[in-house]
């Protein structure tokens, strides 16, 4: 049975027609209580005893079959209007079907849940009513019928199956209620599921049968939970050997998908309640020794105490660092290019705080420099220099051997074929730290040399700005630009320099300079950084000529809207006068100027409407942004705008069909798109005239039906 939602042509309403729009709640404007207070039962009951008797609803009292009949007829015959209106609304069915249930006929009670859920038959409401209504009155043959539709169409709404298996269990039919659950099961649902299926079988004390759906259950969901959910069992049932031997096939069996706190810390008090003190210290050394210092935060916590009860601290942390110092040692042996291990390995010892211990490990982990002269072999290890001097200088603070450090490293660094920024400027800044400007600038100046990179340009301009060296800036930023001409970003920094400093014919040079490039990476910015400049200078006539310039090189759209809004936010001469001289501007001038500015905006977007028009014809979307910009800016000049100028220029939308063709080349369909009939093409095309003539027709039915 289709659904016929919202069709206008089959006599149904839609859903924005059948809405029922409340009226707005008035503000209350005096709070204060009234002298006497008055209840809404007490109003309702004075309004009723006022009411007429003639216009009060009459009560129908029911005396015979045929009055019954009647009645039932009329309801239903209301139901059902009803449910044409808005069948999508499920509350109409539910009340409907819940009728006919109240006057006993089950059959049409039952005929109405189908109908409704041939609607919408994803409402899990809907299944819950029906299968209530068929055990309500122990219809349990078709309440088992209904709920197996309901379970094989939503397999995953897990309600619909805990409500099946509790009518089962309900009537006492437990191999039912066993079967129900095995065939959820089939679809493996989580673990609340497997769960529910375990206490169904502890409930009638089906041990065995528990334990054989915890085997499935570890196998359909091999995670920690399952497992330590399969030990606890065991144990509560007094098989300390059974759930021993879970937890060690969890670990076997989930290898470093196990490798978690939770297990491990679960493991270990279940070990520590069997008075195992030996294997629960074993299980706790070894969970540490496996998991990364990061996550085993309340394991470490429970293992300290576990010690505080059964052992002593130091030899805790004796043993731990031992032990997970002669893991590295394996590790590093087995592979000395894991600089993950000698990192571990680095923190493992600054945490013990021996400071020859933590040098010499440093001195052997940086002596593994990487086979391969190759960048991204290097960029794990060079942070081992990087660790090595940042502890030299903060925790050793040994600044000369964190000078030989930084020193040490740059020579090793193979820079004609890559080089490390981060490395040059953490050595100079290091030098500044050490206020020993001239090794910084002499550091900074041999990795301008030898590895030139966008950043340390930017770094060390950066601080000869403020340490007020302006040469020393200049003098960078050429460097700069003659090894990287292309960059917008610099160019634009340079000439932003020179403005800050009041040389504004500086900062034009500059950009005149920049803009004759042949290449460069990001134009649009460095253009809009030029045009700013000049409007930040008040140079009303050079950005005109800079947008010009513009325009010769690119008829973007975009360059055409600012240069319009340009010419709209020109600020009036004589504005700026009268705010000099303290005076009122003069009217007449002020008129004069302002129409002056409206018709060079509006100039603008005509240039940009003809250029659209004559260069790119089939760019019709851009044209008509265009026109809406332009009308828009007619709009916010007042009266000194003439929309009429634009709307004359607007387009028709035409919705059009265009065939759509496939990969291989073979024809799809079509697709629909909107088309722009701009007035001047009226001509152009023979079938617009048919099109205008069923446009003309339109208007005039619409017109004719307006005056009836």
């Amino acid at each position: 049975m289709g659904s016929k939602d919202g069709d206008p042509a089959l006599g149904y309403l839609t859903r924005k027609e059948t809405e029922v729009k409340l009226p707005r709640p008035t503000r209350v404007k005096n709070k204060t209580p009234a002298p006497i207070q008055i209840t809404a039962e007490q109003i309702l009951r004075e309004a009723r005893e006022r009411q007429e008797a003639e216009i009060r609803p009459p009560k129908q009292k029911i005396t015979d079959a045929e009055e019954l009949g009647d009645y039932r007829l009329r309801r239903r015959k209301e139901f059902e209007d009803l449910i044409r209106r808005v069948r999508w609304n499920i509350s109409v069915w539910v009340k409907y079907a819940q009728w006919e249930e109240g006057q006993g006929d089950f059959a049409r009670a039952r005929s109405i849940w189908e109908r409704a859920l041939e609607v919408d038959y994803r409402n899990t409401t809907l299944w819950l009513r029906y299968a209530e209504m068929e055990m309500k009155n122990k219809f349990i043959n078709h309440a088992r019928n209904v709920w197996d539709r309901a379970v094989s169409l939503l397999p995953r709404i897990d309600q619909l199956w805990y409500k099946y298996i509790h009518m089962e269990e309900m009537l006492g039919n437990v191999a039912g209620a066993r079967q129900v659950f095995e065939r959820w099961m089939a679809w493996e649902p989580d673990h609340h599921g497997w769960s529910a299926y375990i206490k169904f079988e502890l409930r009638h004390n089906e041990v065995e049968r528990a334990r054989g759906i915890f085997e499935k259950y570890v196998q359909c969901l091999p995670e920690v939970k399952s497992w330590v959910r399969y030990a606890k069992f065991e144990f509560k049932n007094g098989e300390v050997a059974r759930a021993r031997s879970c937890y060690e096939r969890a670990v076997s069996q989930l290898g470093e998908d196990g490798q978690t706190e939770e297990l491990f810390v679960a493991f270990a008090q279940f070990e520590e309640r069997c008075k195992e003190v030996e294997r629960a210290r074993c299980i706790y050394k070894y969970a540490l020794d496996h998991i990364p210092k990061g996550q085993a935060e309340d394991l470490y916590r429970k293992f300290v105490t576990f010690e505080k009860q059964y052992g002593d601290r130091e030899g805790i942390e004796d043993v731990i660092v031992g032990k997970r110092r002669f893991q590295y040692e394996e590790e590093v042996r087995k592979n000395s290019f894991n600089y993950d291990v000698w990192f571990d390995y680095v923190r493992l010892e600054e945490s013990v705080g021996d400071k020859e211990k933590i040098r010499e490990v440093y001195e052997r982990a940086i002596a593994n420099v990487p086979p391969a002269e190759e960048k991204r072999y290097w960029q794990r290890y060079i942070y081992l220099w990087i660790n090595y001097a940042l502890y030299e200088e903060l925790e050793a603070e040994d600044m000369e051997r964190t000078r030989d450090v930084y020193r040490e490293c740059l020579k090793l660094i193979p820079h004609k074929k890559f080089s490390f920024a981060k490395i040059w400027l953490m050595a100079a800044q290091f030098e500044i730290r050490q206020k020993n400007l001239k090794a910084a600038r002499q550091i900074l100046g041999n990795a301008i040399g030898m590895a030139p990179k966008d950043k340390i340009f930017k770094t060390y301009i950066e601080t000869e700005l403020q340490l007020g060296n302006l040469d020393r800036c200049r003098s960078l930023y050429e460097k700069y630009l003659e090894w990287a001409p292309a960059n917008c970003y610099a160019w634009s920094k340079y000439a932003e320099l020179e403005r800050s400093l009041g040389e504004t014919d500086r900062g034009r040079a500059i950009f005149e300079l920049a803009i004759a490039q042949p290449v460069l990476d990001m134009p649009e910015i460095l253009w809009k950084a030029y045009i700013d400049f000049e409007i930040s200078e008040g140079e009303s006539e050079r950005t005109r000529q800079i947008y010009d310039r513009l325009l010769e090189r690119t008829k973007h759209l975009k360059v055409w809207l600012t240069y319009a809004k340009f010419e709209a936010a020109v600020p009036l001469e004589e504005e700026l006068k009268a705010q000099e001289e303290n005076r009122e501007p003069d009217a007449d001038i002020l008129q004069e100027q302002n129409l002056r500015r409206v018709l060079r905006s509006r100039g603008v977007f005509e240039r940009a409407f003809e250029n659209l028009r004559a260069t790119a014809p089939e760019q019709k979307e851009e044209r008509v942004m265009l026109l809406e910009e332009w009308r828009d800016m007619e709009r916010s000049f007042g009266e000194l705008g003439d929309e009429s100028i634009v709307e004359r220029k607007l387009p028709r939308r035409v919705k059009r069909k265009r065939p759509i063709v496939s990969d291989d080349g073979t024809p799809a369909g079509f697709e629909e798109f909107i088309d722009y009939i701009f007035p001047e093409e009226t001509g152009m095309v023979p079938k617009l005239k048919i099109l205008e003539a069923a446009y003309r027709w339109k208007k005039q039915n619409v017109a004719a039906d307006d005056d009836e």
